[in-house]
């Protein structure tokens, strides 16, 4: 062999053993995964699941080290920095155009699926426009396809998520699922996070809440629409929605309004907001019985943008996603089949801190003992009002929104 072939092909081998060098501790970690998998085993047992699903449906599963939201030994944290709920301003994220075209789709779907959602409101309490609205925000009433494999997500979450417990949960009721035969393991597709089906549920909120409308079949989330929505309302039922109350009533605050007042816990009836100079801007006028319902009020912009009483029912959409943009979509969407009235007070041109900035304010505002909540880089509830409270100590303009001007503040004190 000449030197120059000899040469080329040491080069080969190094470049082989390099890549084998690399992969070799994905192999090991992955070696461990399936060791993690095969332990769940009495878990999975215990819940019902047969050996031969359980055998099926693990051999040969990998984790997908992709995923948003894992704590990977030896790297960041991935977070879920990515979601639009978290990361737009609300006039992108609650979108007029978009809130058009869904509306006028819901009305269309209404119409068609008029008697299942009859029976889903006498039977649950939920309103046509709220599930129409879930749905259609979940999944572009069907059009999205979830891109991940169920069980892969979740066990990949159960390994090396940040909330490890609570996915494990998930990869047992996932393997139910399977176990049942409802859905093949091709159809069993699923978010990052694990929700699957037309309204997207968790496997264990399908477990929990999932019902078939008609009684004869079983529940069938991804491909029954009329399956899909009743289990949204019973979802919503179950967590409390009260039948015949809005989920939120559009205001204006006076001008003096204390804006680290906007938070849950500081709540009282309707009428007394009312009371306070706060005007209804628009939806039907409560009744009598809605004016005595509690309400506490969210300002999604600060002093900025619409402001709405919040009612209980509003709290109960929070539990489907725990922003409140996203409750706010959803909300306002429903109300859009009814009416075409947009919100009386346009969303403002503000722009979005980056989450690590919004992460230094936190992380400042817990040294200064304002803020209790976690440090996440959302700029919530909490987070607004500690931001509020921070601007009163420093002598600023109160207006309870991150801004660059009040990080710098923050940084130069």
């Amino acid at each position: 062999m000449s030197p120059p072939v000899r040469s080329a092909c040491r080069l080969v081998v190094f470049a082989l053993l390099a890549v084998l060098a690399i992969q070799a501790p994905a192999r090991a970690a992955d070696a461990a995964f399936t060791a993690f998998i095969a332990s769940l085993w009495p878990e999975a047992q215990a819940a019902g699941v047969s050996r031969a699903t359980f055998e099926r449906e693990t051999r040969g599963l990998e984790p997908d080290y992709k995923l948003p939201d894992l704590a990977l030994p030896g790297r960041p944290a991935t977070g879920a920095r990515g979601q639009a709920e978290f990361v737009q301003v609300p006039a992108d994220y609650v979108k007029e155009a978009r809130i058009i075209q869904l509306a006028a789709e819901g009305r269309r779907l209404w119409q068609k699926y008029r008697p299942a959602l009859d029976q889903i409101e006498r039977q649950f309490g939920v309103p046509a426009p709220v599930v129409l609205a879930l749905w259609g925000r979940e999944t572009d009433f069907g059009r999205y396809t979830s891109p991940y494999d169920t069980l892969r997500v979740v066990a990949t979450q159960a390994y090396v998520g940040r909330r490890k417990d609570q996915y494990r949960d998930e990869f047992i009721y996932a393997l139910k699922i399977l176990d049942s035969g409802v859905v093949a393991r091709k159809d069993f597709r699923a978010s990052w996070a694990g929700a699957t089906g037309l309204t997207q549920f968790l496997p264990s909120d399908y477990v929990l809440h999932g019902v078939s409308l008609d009684g004869t079949k079983p529940v069938d989330i991804w491909h029954s629409v009329p399956d899909a929505l009743a289990s949204a309302a019973k979802q919503l039922a179950d967590k409390g929605w009260q039948s015949g109350l809005r989920w939120a009533y559009e205001v204006r605050a006076p001008a003096d309004f204390d804006c680290t007042k906007a938070v849950p816990a500081v709540q009282q009836p309707i009428s007394a907001w009312l009371r306070a100079d706060f005007t209804l801007l628009s939806g039907p006028a409560p009744t009598a019985g809605e004016l005595a319902q509690p309400a506490s009020l969210l300002q999604p912009e600060g002093i900025y943008g619409p402001a709405f009483l919040t009612t209980a029912n509003y709290f109960v959409l929070k539990q489907y996603n725990m922003s409140d943009l996203y409750v706010l979509f959803v909300g306002h969407l429903a109300d859009r089949m009814v009416t075409p009235q947009p919100f009386a007070t346009p969303w403002s041109a503000s722009s979005q801190l980056r989450t690590s900035s919004v992460e230094a304010m936190q992380a400042y505002l817990t040294r200064a003992g304002l803020y209790t909540d976690k440090i996440d880089g959302k700029a919530g509830m909490q987070t607004r009002a500690a931001l509020g409270a921070y601007q009163k100590s420093a002598g600023l303009k109160l207006d309870c929104w991150p801004s660059e001007a009040v990080l710098q503040a923050m940084r130069g004190r």
